[in-house]
């Protein structure tokens, strides 16, 4: 028996199949979640270099954990050489993260040659995924819009608009206040509630009117969008 085989190397009894198949194997299931990803994604940010991202990510993970093994003076390097690398991109949405936590747990898993329990994760995370989309889960009435309104510095946006506001919305409330146009205009930002029945067009074309026709934007899906 060799040093490494009495120290419990995994890695010094990998075969060249062994880590063909831990990586088409990982590959395989990384694609099973990116295609999972893809078809529960909503809204407009989706990227496919993202998508493309976490199949390698699920790949490269295995084939760390094929490099690590049980040793543990490797596990230190690969963690210290890993820690330079800097991601500065921000998430878009929450739920990306996740994604990157499923594809690292499932190369861990590959990597480790646990390959029935990374099979069957991958199929119950991608079915608990699925429904949680396709039953809409948690999911509430948004009310609230988000209205945009320039007017010029030297006019009183608090009186400008009551009567519009009186007849087509709930309620509002200031969210922000700042100069545009080089201290020219004023951008206005209001959260508010649509009365029933009212037509988002009919409330633009009411505030137009008090304002001499100055841009005006309703955003109707202010959760995907930064103000």
């Amino acid at each position: 028996m060799t040093e490494l085989e009495r120290s419990g190397d995994i890695s010094a009894n990998l075969t060249f199949f062994d880590v063909a198949v831990a990586l088409l194997l990982s590959f395989m299931l990384s694609l099973a979640i990116g295609w999972v990803y893809r078809y529960t994604h909503k809204g407009v940010s989706y990227s496919q270099s993202y998508v493309h991202t976490l199949v390698l990510m699920g790949t490269i993970v295995s084939l760390i954990m094929l490099v690590i093994g049980s040793n543990i003076a490797r596990a230190f390097a690969l963690v210290g050489a890993l820690s330079i690398i800097r991601f500065r991109n921000a998430m878009k949405e929450t739920r990306d993260v996740g994604f990157i936590f499923m594809v690292m747990a499932i190369g861990m898993a590959v990597g480790t040659r646990f390959f029935l329990l990374a099979t069957f994760a991958t199929v119950m995370l991608s079915a608990f995924t699925i429904a949680l989309g396709k039953f809409n889960m948690f999911a509430k009435e948004v009310t609230e819009r988000i209205l945009r309104i320039r007017v010029p510095v030297d006019r009183d946006y608090d009186t400008a608009f009551e009567e519009p506001f009186r007849k087509y919305l709930e309620e509002y409330r200031l969210v922000s206040l700042e100069t545009v146009r080089a201290g020219v205009l004023q951008e206005v930002v209001f959260s508010v509630s649509l009365k029933p029945g009212t037509r988002p067009s009919e409330l633009l074309e009411a505030i137009r009117a008090c304002n001499d026709n100055q841009k005006v934007t309703l955003v109707l899906g202010q959760e995907e969008v930064d103000l």
